[in-house]
């Protein structure tokens, strides 16, 4: 990607420390939240970027585009947590990352990149169906309900809703209408960061007694201890790759939206799509190794640092470092988070990715766009993430399969953009 030169001057080094630290101010309460929600220790989640920011800000292409712990990686890494642990999520990550450089080795960013959009959006609205149903249990003090599908666990916890408690929700509500009120009134500020500093006030103010994040350690954490088995095989290497393509088309899609705000006039070329794989799938090895969830680009920390200043690849190091700075300062502090309170931020990030205007949309879109949008977002709460990727891209194969015989094997171009 050719980006204009800059020379950095004071007013640069300004804009990337201010850029820097708001960036760090989401990323806290999110990778905390998001970690959380796969079942690893909460920590894990601001670890990932502290590990892979240096990697990406040297090798990645687009300059401004910061990654961290995303939603889209969930259901992946809390399956793989779900059977075989803190050592089950460092193979699937670190399968996906070195997949990931297989891409870029093989040049299939510039493809991957062109992935229908009703199957993004369906997807991201399935996961923020996921995010808000695998919260209801902490959020109404009823304990972890278990289900088979996210479908499941909805009538579970529905079942249960006479077992409500207060105080989690009382906690839990703080936070989703601090976020809304805060993001509605002032979108350029951390909403989050002000829901759970109010809802831990609440606690102080109330002397609640629920539970909490408990002690956030700075110590680099452990290698994740692992061992391979026949059967990965079968489970660990379709997760591996599945989690690597989801990821990729994440990482390509908020590259193209960060470089579209940002206001570049040339738009990236097939190689820089390749590289920027690569430069992801080699600091996602460094995540993996600590059992850290993958680093995939988050679209609300570019755009955040972008609106403070940040024009250059140190905005995405001071993110890291302000991290740091923060959980080693502030750990104690930190510790006293509830977990309902996350649970909270989790749930208005899903509300958030459900897209409500896409799903006004759906009467007006393409028959295969509405299909593929629907397939994709209600197979990842009735199955999960896998079959649906495959399955909303499986429709866009079908009306290929279709147009080519019916029009005697002609070729006609098949768009692949949503009408969305």
């Amino acid at each position: 990607m050719n980006f204009p030169k800059l020379r950095y001057t004071w007013s640069s080094l300004a804009g990337d420390v201010c850029g820097g630290f708001i960036a760090s101010l989401i990323a806290l309460p999110y990778g905390l939240a998001m970690a959380a929600l796969m079942g690893l220790p909460p920590v894990l989640g601001v670890f990932t970027s502290i590990l892979t920011a240096p990697v990406t800000a040297l090798l990645g292409r687009n300059p401004v585009l910061i990654g961290g712990t995303s939603s889209v990686t969930v259901p992946f890494i809390a399956e793989a947590v779900r059977q075989q642990g803190l050592g089950g999520a460092a193979k699937v990550s670190l399968v996906a990352a070195v997949i990931m450089m297989g891409f870029s080795l093989l040049r299939l960013g510039r493809w991957i990149s062109r992935v229908p959009h009703a199957v993004v959006t369906g997807f991201s609205c399935g996961i923020g169906g996921l995010m808000v149903i695998s919260q209801m249990g902490t959020i109404f003090g009823i304990g972890k309900v278990g289900g088979a599908t996210m479908v499941e666990t909805l009538f579970n916890v529905v079942s249960r809703l006479n077992e409500t408690r207060l105080e989690p929700l009382l906690l839990a509500g703080i936070v989703i209408a601090v976020c809304a009120g805060v993001a509605r009134r002032w979108p350029k500020v951390p909403a989050p960061l002000f829901g759970v500093a109010l809802a831990l006030g609440a606690r102080q103010m109330f002397s609640l007694h629920e539970q909490e994040v408990g002690f956030l350690s700075l110590d680099l954490p452990p290698f994740a201890g692992f061992a391979w088995s026949p059967k990965d095989v079968f489970t660990v290497l379709p997760a591996g790759f599945a989690l690597a393509f989801v990821s990729s088309v994440n990482i390509l899609l908020t590259s193209r939206v960060v470089e579209h705000f940002r206001g570049w006039r040339r738009s990236m070329k097939k190689s820089d799509a390749d590289g920027e794989l690569g430069a992801y799938g080699i600091s996602n090895v460094f995540a993996g190794m600590f059992g850290a969830p993958m680093n995939v680009g988050i679209p609300a920390r570019s755009l955040a640092s972008i609106r403070c200043g940040g024009t250059t690849r140190m905005s995405n190091l001071f993110h890291a470092g302000f991290l740091a700075l923060v959980v080693g300062a502030g750990s104690g502090l930190l510790a006293h988070i509830p977990l309902a309170a996350l649970a909270g931020v989790t749930a208005w990030m899903g509300f958030c990715l459900l897209d409500w205007s896409a799903w006004r949309r759906i009467p007006r879109m393409r028959r295969s766009d509405a299909a593929a949008f629907l397939l994709t977002a209600l197979l990842v709460l009735g199955v999960n993430a896998v079959v649906a990727v495959a399955a909303g891209c499986s429709v866009y194969g079908l009306e290929a399969l279709h147009r080519r015989t019916t029009s005697g094997g002609g070729r006609e171009p098949l768009s692949a953009q949503s009408s969305a």
